[in-house]
């Protein structure tokens, strides 16, 4: 069962000993009445005490039993969002955990593959991640090799299986072949 669900029964159960509790209060007012209408005036037992003087600590009890019960209630009711707000931020977590230690193992393949490039490959490969389909002209400003030179780097970078050409039109886009 739901903790909404029990929260509900439990201010229900709460309401329900209010109702008893005015029932029982106003019954025994009447009751005081009748023995007053009754009797001759005198009221006072052989021990000194009237019999209209009532002890406070059963109501006070029944009260006290009162306030609890609605406030369990309330609590189940407006506390059971936050367990399934909860439960659900650990959810997020767990995926922003996952994501980030993906994203790390990625970081951590590229950098052992980087380390077996020479430094112009390297350049190429990290511009080539940085934006990947980058045009050959603009690869080649941003590397700052020369058009001969970019094109051999990019010659063995395809041999080695890490990045292809696509050709569009008179331009060539460079793209990652491998999701590293």
């Amino acid at each position: 069962m739901d903790n909404k669900k029990i929260g509900y029964l439990v201010v229900f159960i709460g309401i329900i000993f209010i109702v008893i509790l005015s029932i029982l209060k106003i019954q025994l007012n009447q009751m005081n009445d009748q023995l007053m209408n009754l009797g001759s005036g005198n009221c006072v037992l052989e021990s000194g005490k009237c019999i209209h003087e009532r002890s406070f600590l059963p109501f006070g009890i029944g009260i006290a039993a009162i306030a609890l019960t609605l406030s369990l209630g309330a609590y189940l009711v407006l506390f059971s969002r936050t367990a399934k707000s909860f439960e659900n931020v650990q959810e997020n977590i767990l995926k922003n955990i996952k994501a980030a230690k993906t994203e790390e193992s990625k970081e951590e393949r590229f950098k052992i593959l980087l380390t077996g490039l020479d430094e112009d490959e390297k350049k190429v490969i990290q511009a080539v991640k940085e934006q990947d389909g980058i045009s050959q002209s603009t690869l080649m400003y941003r590397v700052d090799l020369s058009k001969t030179k970019l094109s051999i780097v990019l010659s063995q970078l395809e041999k080695k299986g890490l990045i292809a050409k696509v050709k569009k039109g008179k331009i060539n886009n460079i793209f990652m072949k491998k999701a590293l």
